[in-house]
């Protein structure tokens, strides 16, 4: 798809202000050519540095990419530890590309879990590219909605708050700073959120794609855009 077809196709009146993907599939894309499972988490980067780009020259203003889950963990040793090199450098190759674009970094999930390497790696980022105004791009790293919300509550308690509202319980979570998700892609055609924005995913609307996340490219993206772009958003009134 041309860049004039692109722009003909998207309504920018439509467009979601936050997506958020779970970038599936990695590791079966390489099990595919019969090659390790961190040559797809190379490959993916690919396609990250894609959805990063697109977001920012469309106008989506937040961008949440499931990187690392608090289930991750229980894969093999070997490849945990692969994930936090290629984590770290993928955040000293690009930042600078991204300060160049405007991009801001934040992170959501339990950073203080994580080696102290990748902690000063990370904040290293976050703080770098602080001043960003074109795109969020919010990396969930060692995520898990279930032990977000758990959080949540045990802050409320320590305030000794007794009653609360949604709006006030949204004010506990990792993504506190930003809109809840319009559009949720996740690709490999997984159907399930995989403990993924649990309380945030509530009225998002979903699109699930057969690509692995590695083979996940522009027009990928351009088509999951469009179909949201399609759907008739009730949040429950009719």
């Amino acid at each position: 798809m041309e860049k004039e077809e692109f722009l003909r196709e998207i309504d920018f009146s439509m467009l979601p202000g936050h997506v958020a993907i779970i970038m599936d599939g990695n590791r079966r894309w390489a099990k595919a050519r019969c090659l390790p499972s961190i040559m797809g988490h190379n490959a993916g980067v690919e396609s990250v540095k894609t959805v990063v780009r697109v977001a920012k020259d469309i106008g989506i203003k937040y961008l949440t990419l499931y990187a690392f889950s608090s289930e991750n963990w229980k894969r093999p040793m070997i490849e945990v530890k692969a994930l936090m090199l290629l984590l770290k450098s993928v955040l000293r190759k690009y930042t600078d590309e991204l300060l160049k674009n405007g991009v801001k970094l934040m992170v959501s999930g339990n950073v203080s879990e994580m080696d102290a390497s990748v902690r000063i790696e990370v904040s290293g980022a976050i703080k770098k590219l602080e001043s960003g105004k074109n795109l969020t791009l919010n990396i969930a790293l060692n995520y898990g909605g279930r032990q977000e919300i758990i959080d949540a509550v045990n802050a409320i308690i320590g305030q000794g708050l007794k009653k609360i509202d949604s709006e006030t319980f949204s004010g506990f979570l990792y993504t506190k700073s930003i809109p809840d998700p319009d559009l949720v892609i996740r690709t490999s055609g997984e159907m399930r959120l995989s403990n993924f924005l649990l309380w945030q995913s509530a009225y998002s609307e979903f699109y699930v794609t057969d690509t692995f996340w590695p083979d996940f490219g522009r027009e990928d993206f351009i088509k999951a855009l469009l179909a949201y772009q399609n759907r008739d958003r009730r949040f429950g009134k009719n």
